[in-house]
Order: C-alpha cells, then sequence, then structure tokens
C-alpha cells in the first residue's frame, strides 16, 4: 500500500469516527474509524521507513586524471575518414 492509501485510511477513520451519526445494528462505526486510522498510521510510518532505507548517497564523480587536454572536433571533417 503506497502513501497515498495510507493517507486515504486515515481520512476515511476520521471521517466515520468524527463526522458521521449513523446507527448501525451490530457495527460500532467510531470503532471501525479508530482501526482505519491506526492502520493508516501503521501503513505511513513503514512506508517512511522503506523509503528512508532506499535512499542511497551517490558520492560526486571525479574528473579523471589527464583528461582534461583531449578536446576532439566532431564535425564530420576531422574524425579520421577522409582528407
Amino acid at each position: 500500500m503506497g502513501l497515498g492509501g495510507c493517507i486515504i485510511l486515515i481520512a476515511a477513520g476520521a471521517i466515520l469516527t468524527f463526522a458521521t451519526d449513523w446507527d448501525m445494528e451490530g457495527v460500532n462505526l467510531d470503532l471501525v474509524g479508530i482501526i482505519l486510522m491506526i492502520v493508516g498510521l501503521i501503513g505511513v510510518t513503514t512506508f517512511s521507513s522503506i523509503a528512508r532505507r532506499r535512499r542511497v548517497v551517490v558520492p560526486p564523480t571525479t574528473p579523471v586524471v589527464g583528461e582534461e587536454g583531449h578536446h576532439h572536433r566532431r564535425d564530420g571533417y576531422s574524425n579520421g575518414y577522409g582528407a
């Protein structure tokens, strides 16, 4: 589940818990909303820890010694073919 799915779960749980006053026989919608918010928060923390582990620091590239003075023209006439 991605970050967007986790945020949707949190939002749906908050709506069920705080914004509705429905009464369903045998179902406590406040509890369902709290469960959805907890699952969404667990998903966000899991996603952020995995994303933090995937970050790779790439060291900057260093120029190769001796390559600074070699500039080749690529204009079609000085490539070694022809005159």
